[in-house]
């Protein structure tokens, strides 16, 4: 990073992305009104620059591009530039990006947009090399300031228009007439299937993303249609995940994707919300089939969460950058050399297990530890003892762990995301519910208790803190996302707070995002700031998208509350993008989790008692996904699925009822599970 330049407006930012450019050459702004101001007032054009601080390519660009005081004169001279943290402002990027898509480019980025001074947009791009960057800024320029300004302005209003176009319209969508079928889920599910990677799992091609609302969907729907190979292929998934050089053998936690087909060479920044949704993935792979592997990646996943990205106040942190020393993933890969200082004799052994040779699987002859069988297989092959070969694997891990720990580390993203939280706390939730494992819901409730005290903005959210401050109002992710956490964590607990949290955020959302003519969410809050569209998340990515969740979290809410409304608002949500259920199943992965739900009642089970928490415990461990579960230790609370439950004779009873019609009530989980 160039430290010769005074350091410019973005050093008064809390991102530590911003803070990275805070000593360019380049007059950088945050965005704001302040820049848009004086775009207007000069009529200059406006850069907007796109990135997030575990960004790979951005550090380049910034490098070679940004940090270059001719470049920087360049884009001072014509422009006005802005610079965005795409994690704090989402709601700026997802406007950029979708006119980057409409100008016929790929995504990505660093993402790079020309805007008019009433920021609507006429040119972008991603990563340029520095004489590509300065030749684009000076023919945009000198065009802006001539006859073809015209030609420019034109363009950014044909671009405008087609960014506030609803998405309903834009996918052609109309509600279904159809009621929801095994038929039509099927079909989806067959469309999907056509794209599987049947040898290493995942979806063919590459780069490959670990998609866990694709598996998540696989598990549920294998609950349908138990016949079919959806499991096993969740299970490969799973399985050649944990394997490969995608997940961390030594210090637990997933990068962010694999560049090839195999998982072995990622992309090695670590990010808090592919962790979370991993946490949950394997947390429920496990609850269906039992394995030691899927055991250890959740705990060693929420070991390196504790160890590297949890704050002393009990926030989760963003992300861990991919480079280290000048180098990306130097942090993570080993010489065969290094391995043999660390582990002496084992060296050849560990070099067997982790695949690592002597020139290297990866850049500079170092090696990605990576793993192609079972520890049984490996065990067989040479000639060990199961147990005797997992000591050695720990102490292995130990050693490692213990080295890799003196080396320079990645730069930590501190700022820590309402939305990314929940999706953690949703992770730990879920593995507490798999493994009952009293540390899991203890990190759980300190993060709940963190975000209320911290990021609740009275009836709302905020979306970011740092260094003890809060900023940007929540987007509709942020609710979502922790709704969804505190529907989940009053059903790990059973303290009604949680579930009162859940149902007042939700009704914030219905009176400052949603749209009742199109029967979906806003992404932006009615008292925020107005951009030049105001768009929809309806696709499901590598987050689900802020809509599908809204609808999964109206579904649970409305059996938890007696909330009619509610129930009839997740079913006509899921009729608005029900066609493109079947037709793009990748893409509304989690639209299609939420059919799976409405295609069969869901079961609403209450547990009274004085024994209610280890009830609720072993019903746990069993994988339920179409059930919500309300219970006290004696009566007195004003829920609906608690009125009129008591605890028969004195005895912790179980209540399973579908639409409200209840069977008989039970004195064991084994026997409830039957009525499941």
């Amino acid at each position: 990073m160039s430290s010769a330049a005074a350091p410019n407006r973005l050093a008064q930012q809390t991102s530590p992305y911003l803070l990275q450019h805070a000593h360019n050459p380049v007059d950088w702004y945050p965005w704001g009104e302040e820049a848009l101001q004086r775009a207007r007032a000069e009529q200059k054009p406006i850069v907007v620059s796109i990135g997030y601080a575990a960004c790979h390519w951005c550090h380049v660009m910034e490098r070679e591009s940004f940090e270059n005081p001719q470049v920087a004169a360049v884009m001072n001279a014509h422009f006005v530039c802005i610079k965005v943290d795409r994690e704090e402002r989402p709601d700026v990027d997802q406007v950029y990006m979708e006119a980057l898509h409409a100008m016929g480019v790929q995504g990505g980025w660093p993402l790079n947009v020309f805007l008019t001074p009433d920021a609507k947009p006429f040119y972008g791009g991603t990563y340029f090399p520095p004489t590509s960057w300065t030749e684009l800024l000076t023919s945009i320029g000198e065009a802006y300031q001539n006859e073809n300004r015209q030609e420019l302005e034109a363009s950014a209003e044909q671009f405008a228009q087609a960014l506030q176009m609803s998405e309903l319209h834009k996918y052609r969508l109309a509600p279904s007439a159809e009621g929801l079928s095994e038929e039509e889920l099927a079909e989806s599910l067959r469309n999907l299937s056509a794209r599987f990677d049947l040898d290493k799992g995942g979806m063919s091609g590459a780069p490959k993303f670990p998609m866990p609302g694709i598996w998540r969907l696989l598990l549920r729907a294998s609950q349908i249609a138990p016949g079919t190979a959806l499991l096993a292929q969740a299970m490969r998934t799973v399985r050649h995940m944990a394997w490969g050089g995608l997940y961390d053998q030594i210090g637990g936690g997933f990068a962010r994707y694999s560049v090839d087909e195999d998982w072995l060479a990622p992309h090695f920044e670590k990010m808090l919300y592919d962790n979370g949704q991993l946490l949950s993935l394997y947390a429920e792979a496990y609850q269906l089939q039992p394995d030691e592997l899927l055991r250890e990646v959740v705990y060693d996943t929420v070991a390196f969460v504790q160890r590297e990205l949890t704050s002393p106040e009990g926030g989760f942190y963003a992300s861990l950058d991919a480079d280290s020393e000048g180098e990306e993933g130097r942090f993570y890969v080993f010489t065969q050399q290094e391995l043999q200082d660390i582990l002496g004799d084992e060296q050849p052994l560990a070099s067997a297990y982790y695949n690592c040779t002597a020139t290297g699987n990866w850049e500079h002859g170092r090696n990605i530890l990576h793993r192609h069988q079972t520890p049984e297989a490996f065990a067989e092959a040479h000639q060990l003892q199961p147990a005797v070969l997992a000591g050695l694997v720990q102490g292995w891990k130990q050693k490692l762990l213990a080295a890799r720990d003196l080396r320079p580390r990645p730069a930590l993203d501190d700022k820590i995301l309402t939305s990314w939280n929940a999706l953690l706390l949703q992770g730990l939730l879920d593995a507490y519910r798999a493994f009952a494992e009293p540390e899991f819901l203890t990190l759980a409730v300190r993060n709940a208790h963190f975000l209320q005290a911290n990021l609740r903005r009275g009836p709302g959210v905020w979306r970011s803190y740092q260094q003890g401050r809060a900023t940007i109002g929540g987007f509709l992710d942020d609710y979502a996302f922790l709704i969804q956490a505190y529907i989940s964590l009053y059903e790990a607990t059973f303290q009604e707070n949680w579930l009162r949290e859940a149902d007042q955020l939700a009704q914030y959302t219905l009176t400052h995002f949603f749209d009742a003519a199109e029967d979906l969410f806003f992404y932006t809050d009615d008292t925020s700031e107005q951009l030049i569209a105001r768009k929809k998340e309806l696709l499901d990515n590598v987050l689900p998208s802020s809509n599908s969740v809204m609808a999964h979290n109206l579904h649970r809410l409305g059996l938890h509350l007696g909330n009619m409304r509610y129930a009839e608002l997740a079913a006509a949500m899921l009729r608005r993008v029900q066609a493109l259920v079947a037709q793009q199943p990748q893409a509304t992965a989690n639209w299609a989790a939420l059919y799976t739900s409405l295609l069969r009642p869901t079961a609403e089970v209450t547990i009274v008692g004085p024994e209610v928490e280890v009830y609720r415990q072993e019903l746990g461990r069993h994988f339920l996904p179409n059930v919500v579960v309300a219970g006290a230790t004696e009566v007195g609370s004003s829920l609906p699925l608690l009125e009129g439950r008591t605890a028969l004779q004195g005895r912790t009873t179980l209540y399973v009822c579908y639409n409200h019609a209840c069977q008989r009530p039970v004195h064991t989980v084994a026997e409830a599970l039957a009525q499941l």
